[in-house]
């Protein structure tokens, strides 16, 4: 299931959550090469990830090694616990990771690893009386800063003739969100499940959702992130790492009930709901991951280079970054060789 469309894989361009991640730095490594703690960010979205952590898969392929799971609210947070030092590997949004390896940021992270690539999953939700984006101008709009979310939030305004001065801009993570809404302090939402799910549940429709953007070619997507210095010291490790993610994508394909159920079991849901969710992602294998459409490989480079710069372009004439830093720097970021010793 969740099979990569011929449409998703022609605009793949533009690819463009709070810690409770421990705030020290890991402790000294064994002489080995393996690594003694591997300290991991999470999102609450139901893909691989969730299940590799539900399952207790990379335990059991890291038995030396101490694996530390943090959740966090957007992509946002990742990056500044990154900044901090207090992350190996973790999930942030396209967009988000756009910003970290760009100006003033540049994180010094690499990307071994599309978690997914982003549907029905994200989208504008709004109360009644606001039916397209243009409607939005002078009311309240609430999403988080340097997300997906956000990233796709400016590039609708765009579409519809509207800058961000023309909405009151609120930046609210996705919890704040749901309770300014309940409290109806905010007309419309750009946002992800499960809130957006609450939000329509209460009275919410969508106005646009990022798979329609997706369409008009502002794809967004999952991405894993690892920082250099994890990715340099232990390359087995982040192999093996990838290697688990694909074992869960082919579980997502293979055994969907299953995949369901462990991802469920992690957000709180029923069988059928996760089932919904993940319905609204595309996942991809680490076969398809090491074309040249994505991750490519350690000589040749793929076109997830290219499609990261074109969110930075936008970002940059958006004003929402200094400069995009140019397709060399994003085709360094690629960390291909976590897909290549996965497939080993």
């Amino acid at each position: 299931m969740n099979r990569p469309t011929l449409a998703l894989l022609a605009v793949l361009a533009s690819l463009g959550l709070t810690a409770t991640a421990c705030g020290a730095d890991a402790p000294a490594d064994p002489a080995d090469g393996v690594p003694a703690q591997l300290r991991i960010g999470y999102q609450s979205i139901p893909n691989g990830d969730l299940v590799v952590k539900n399952q207790g898969w990379l335990e059991e392929a890291l038995p030396d090694t101490e694996v530390v799971w943090s959740r966090f609210d957007s992509g946002g947070d990742v990056n500044t616990a990154f900044l901090a030092g207090e992350l190996d590997i973790a999930l942030a949004g396209s967009a988000p990771v756009t910003r970290g390896l760009s100006a003033p940021l540049e994180i010094d992270y690499r990307v071994p690893w599309i978690h997914n690539v982003i549907g029905e999953n994200e989208a504008l939700a709004a109360v009644e009386g606001i039916d397209e984006v243009a409607d939005l101008r002078g009311r309240t709009v609430a999403v988080p800063f340097a997300s997906t979310t956000h990233y796709h939030l400016v590039a609708a305004l765009d579409e519809a003739g509207l800058g961000v001065g023309d909405v009151e801009l609120l930046d609210l993570e996705p919890q704040d969100i749901q309770a300014a809404w309940q409290r109806g302090d905010i007309d419309a939402a750009f946002v992800w499940y499960p809130v957006l799910g609450e939000l329509y549940a209460s009275g919410g429709h969508p106005v646009v959702t990022s798979g329609e953007l997706a369409e008009r070619g502002k794809v967004t997507a999952d991405l894993a992130v690892v920082s250099s210095a994890f990715a340099e010291s232990y390359p087995d490790a982040l192999s093996t790492w990838v290697g688990q993610q694909d074992r869960a994508v082919r579980l997502l394909r293979e055994d969907p009930d299953a995949a369901a159920a462990a991802i469920a079991s992690e957000l709180g849901l029923t069988g059928e709901e996760a089932a919904e969710q993940i319905g609204q992602l595309v996942f991809l294998t680490a076969e398809e991951q090491a074309s040249a459409e994505y991750l490519g490989t350690a000589g040749e480079p793929g076109r997830l280079a290219e499609y990261l710069n074109l969110t930075a372009e936008f970002l940059a004439a958006q004003g929402e970054i200094d400069a995009a830093p140019g397709p060399a720097a994003f085709e360094e970021a690629l960390a291909a060789e976590g897909v290549a010793g996965a497939l080993d």
